[in-house]
């Protein structure tokens, strides 16, 4: 088990890191999801013993680690930025962990050529990594990383140079292969839709601070407040600020929503309600969706489904449609709001109720 105990991270006596808990099991699947410099692979450094915290400890099967270089560590790192060794055939770059470690040539050679056959490498083995697209540099790092038989492996967007296809393959692979090799996978991702394709945990962050961490649909079904749920949302997710009273959801712009089932017994006041934007569309999918009056902005047609960018009550959102839906600007539109989705924060963005599943 890799643990964080209250580990901190300051530079300049403003935290990178705030103080942070989290456990991860042995052949568990952990994704570290957050926007560009939330602070997901400032995390990883300090897991992975390249940083030392400023603050707690880190812990590694119950030994305090917290000042072990990360030489001494059984870690695999794998980046964005592919890092491979520019003299030596994708072989060799693949079998130098294996290398190091002494193992005996048959067994080198069959990991190899095993872990090559996964990343459809087997063909570029006698090619230097100058040789080779982006993509397949990558994979070759993947590989390397692969037949390390690492106690923890370390991934910070390790996907986003591959072509669609094999994006796609490793997402579902990759998970499968570390955990049967009991090691802990920490997979670093800004796209919410990756963490929930690759499922295990997710741990949130947001400016330093892990907001929530949990099974991986559990986080994205039940955010603990509106930041996690902001987080895991792609595209944004649509808010509307309102006061509710009775059977009523008063809205800032001046309009009125019912309340749904599932939130009639939380208490009247000040809130915030929040969708995501499939749940939002041109037809009434049940009896109780609410008609809302909306003006378009912008519409951005993909092929197969639409991203409508419209106004509402003074606030943008975005309503995601299927099919071709080429709008002119400034028209108003009605729509359709699925109420049995609406999640509720308080005024200080603290969960209230979940909207259903």
């Amino acid at each position: 088990m890799l643990e964080l105990r209250k580990a901190a991270k300051m530079v300049a006596g403003e935290y990178h890191i705030h103080p942070t808990d989290l456990a991860f099991e042995r052949g568990s699947l952990n994704v570290l999801l957050g926007p560009t410099l939330s602070g997901k692979t400032s995390l990883m450094r300090l897991m992975a013993g390249l940083d030392k915290p400023t603050e707690g400890s880190v812990y590694f099967d119950g030994a305090d680690v917290t000042g072990l270089a990360v030489q001494k560590r059984n870690v695999a790192m794998v980046y964005q930025q592919f890092i491979n060794y520019p003299l030596l055939s994708v072989y060799e770059n693949i079998a130098s962990p294996m290398r190091i470690a002494g193992k005996d040539a048959a067994t080198i050679d069959r990991e190899v050529r095993k872990a090559a056959e996964l990343m459809r490498l087997t063909p570029y083995l006698d090619r230097t990594p100058l040789n080779l697209s982006g993509g397949q540099q990558q994979r070759t790092a993947l590989a390397r990383a692969l037949v390390k038989n690492a106690s923890l492996v370390l991934m910070d967007e390790p996907l986003a140079n591959l072509d669609y296809k094999l994006r796609e393959e490793l997402r579902e692979e990759l998970p499968k292969i570390f955990a049967q090799s009991g090691a802990i996978f920490v997979y670093a991702t800004t796209e919410p839709s990756e963490a929930l394709l690759l499922g295990g945990n997710t741990a949130t962050l947001s400016e330093g601070r892990v907001t929530q961490f949990g099974p991986t649909i559990d986080v994205y079904r039940r955010p603990a407040d509106l930041m996690t749920a902001k987080t895991f949302a792609d595209p944004p997710l649509n808010v509307i600020d309102v006061v509710k009273a009775g059977g009523n959801f008063a809205e800032q712009g001046g309009g009125n929503l019912p309340v749904p089932a599932h939130l009639r017994q939380i208490a009247d006041g000040p809130m915030a309600l929040a969708f995501h934007p499939h749940h939002v569309g041109f037809s009434r999918q049940t009896p109780d969706a609410a008609a809302l009056k909306a003006r378009m902005q912008i519409s951005e047609i993909t092929g197969s489904e639409s991203f409508l960018h419209l106004s509402y009550g003074g606030r943008r959102w975005v309503m995601l449609a299927p099919g071709i839906h080429d709008i002119d600007p400034d028209t108003d539109i009605e729509v359709f709001l699925d109420t049995r989705h609406l999640m509720a924060f308080d005024a200080h963005g603290r969960a209230i109720a979940a909207g259903a599943a």
